[in-house]
């Protein structure tokens, strides 16, 4: 799955950023420009760039993971967003997907044509916890959007979403821990009674990282980075309680 970041760069909004990968990753790259610092790229129109014979070098069918070095509705982002969403039209044969901790920016970022949302992109909304859950997903759910996601990571504290979570608005859950040599814990705990509340309302449910340390039956582990998409999947925890409904 390619990463399309057109611009690079974000600012700390909440408490989920204090040990935010980007920064952490710029920093261990050594890169000049500071991670505070938004701007363009050179991957700005990915997904339209063609090859020799003038076809799209990324073919029909493609996901893009779109501003994962940033955030798609930073303000810096403003002057160019435009541009963006009228690549996306440009590829109705791909999907897109973002994540977002801005979302309520979200009214006053979208192209004029989106109506009820564009039916190949999906929206994010990422909780930390309980407090921004509380802020966000009312936000969230009150807006146009086809496909909606909600991402809790890394997840801080144990989670309540029962309030939020309409089968008919939300598609899919994902939890995760926070990873880097300064994670905060992440109780097992947690992740079990949301993944509860999510068969609960009938939500498909992912555990998608363990993040660096991981609480469990009262002991503490450490969890080198390259296995903690396959610790969180032995796991058991992910269900599929309905069918996902693929982005069209």
């Amino acid at each position: 799955m390619p990463m399309w970041n057109p611009w690079h760069g974000c600012h700390k909004i909440s408490q989920g950023c204090k040990h935010c990968y980007v920064f952490r990753e710029d920093a261990a790259f050594g890169t000049a420009v500071p991670s505070s610092e938004v701007r363009r790229t050179s991957s700005f129109n990915l997904p339209i760039r063609r090859d020799r014979k003038r076809n799209f070098k990324f073919p029909a069918g493609t996901e893009f993971a779109l501003c994962f070095t940033s955030d798609f509705l930073i303000e810096e982002a403003d002057p160019w967003r435009d541009e963006i969403w009228d690549i996306i039209k440009q590829r109705p044969d791909c999907s897109f997907y973002f994540f977002t901790k801005r979302i309520d920016r979200l009214a006053q970022c979208l192209p004029p044509d989106w109506g009820d949302g564009f039916d190949n992109v999906a929206i994010g909304c990422t909780t930390e916890n309980q407090e921004q859950a509380d802020k966000r997903l009312p936000i969230f759910l009150s807006l146009p959007i086809k496909h909606r996601l909600i991402i809790v990571a890394p997840m801080l504290e144990r989670i309540d979403l029962s309030p939020y979570l309409d089968p008919n608005k939300i598609e899919e859950v994902s939890a995760g821990g926070e990873s880097g040599k300064y994670a905060r814990l992440l109780h097992f705990d947690w992740v079990v009674d949301l993944q509860h509340q999510c068969v609960n309302h009938a939500i498909p449910f992912t555990f998608h990282q363990t993040g660096s340390y991981l609480i469990k039956d009262g002991r503490t582990y450490s969890i080198p980075r390259p296995l903690q998409h396959s610790q969180a999947q032995k796991a058991g925890l992910n269900a599929l309680k309905i069918e996902h409904q693929p982005i069209k």
